[in-house]
């Protein structure tokens, strides 16, 4: 199952452009190797860039890790919710609040790294475990419809869009 088997209909319109930049990569597959890849970019940061801000509103790299791991952990309750056809209508979550609050720069990079493994393993057993019949369920999150392969392709391509970013702006 790729991007390509998704219908406009499962997710907002708004998340095109994360899904747009998952790749070529299959639904399970693409969730460990995408992200494989992000951890191995992450450890090549210098450490001298990790509380680097480009402009002072913006995130840290500390940050924009937490704030990678928050979103996933966000998106795949709402997978897992989804899944089990469970009817409650998610709220949209304040990023900028979380960010505000995580504290992401106290920590080592390593624990973050290590906390990004962790909810990437869990999410890539979660969806291991779905079906194809749960895997296109349609629920409601932040006033529109959304199915657990959706939130798969998004997680990898906010993934990709947050590491693009880093690249351009921070290294």
């Amino acid at each position: 199952m790729t991007k390509d088997d998704l219908s406009k209909s499962e997710y907002n319109p708004y998340y095109q452009t994360y899904i747009e930049k998952a790749g070529a990569l299959t639904l399970k597959d693409g969730l460990k190797r995408n992200g494989d890849l992000t951890v191995a970019f992450l450890e090549t940061i210098p450490e001298d860039k990790l509380e680097f801000r480009y402009e002072a509103s913006k995130w840290t790299v500390k940050e924009i890790v937490q704030h990678l791991i928050d979103t996933e952990r966000v998106f795949m309750y709402r997978a897992l919710c989804i899944a089990r056809k469970d009817k409650t209508l998610f709220p949209g979550y304040d990023q900028d609040n979380y960010a505000l609050t995580c504290d992401a720069n106290r920590r080592s990079m390593r624990n973050l790294i290590n906390e990004f493994k962790a909810v990437r393993l869990s999410s890539v057993m979660l969806f291991e475990s779905f079906t194809t019949d749960m895997l296109t369920e349609i629920g409601i999150a932040s006033n529109s419809n959304l199915s657990p392969r959706a939130v798969a392709f998004i997680t990898i391509g906010h993934e990709n869009h947050h590491c693009k970013i880093i690249k351009e702006r921070y290294l």
